[in-house]
């Protein structure tokens, strides 16, 4: 898992899609694009933009992704998501859904949880079982944009 603010440039190298993910986020003016999908790349790297309402983590199943790596970056609002490894003793809620490439868990081992602001953004590997959209303080509305980047293309 790697966290970050959009407004600093990574320190490190990484790989050119998840840098084309990273750019499309910098560029866009989210408060001028509408829910939905936006391809990036077709299908390889494209974009969900979520209005969504926060609850509270309890309410919400860690998730995990075999086929994508998601990158969660927070428009406006705030968010906590949980994150942990996913080290095999976590208990299926709901099996693998491929068409969607998620699975989710009732639960999570070792849990931690990272404070998202605006600007914020968490890239998730498929070993990284993350619970987004938990609130903070309180139920708020935010704007999310998942970017989805096949792990092919790294």
């Amino acid at each position: 898992m790697i966290f970050g603010h959009i407004a600093q440039k990574n320190p490190c190298v990484l790989p050119p899609a998840i840098t084309q993910a990273l750019e499309f986020l910098r560029n866009t003016d989210f408060r001028a694009v509408e829910p939905g999908v936006i391809e990036i790349k077709g299908r390889d790297i494209y974009a969900q933009i979520l209005d969504l309402t926060t609850c509270p983590a309890q309410d919400n199943l860690p998730e995990v992704h075999r086929r994508y790596i998601d990158i969660q970056f927070l428009a406006w609002g705030e968010e906590i998501i949980g994150v942990a490894a996913d080290n095999g003793e976590n208990i299926i809620a709901v099996p693998y859904q491929q068409e969607r490439d998620i699975l989710f868990y009732q639960n999570m081992a070792y849990e931690s949880f990272l404070t998202m602001s605006p600007g914020s953004y968490a890239i998730f590997f498929p070993q990284d079982v993350h619970r987004p959209a938990c609130h903070k303080n309180k139920e708020t509305e935010i704007r999310k944009v998942v970017v989805k980047v096949a792990v092919k293309e790294l």
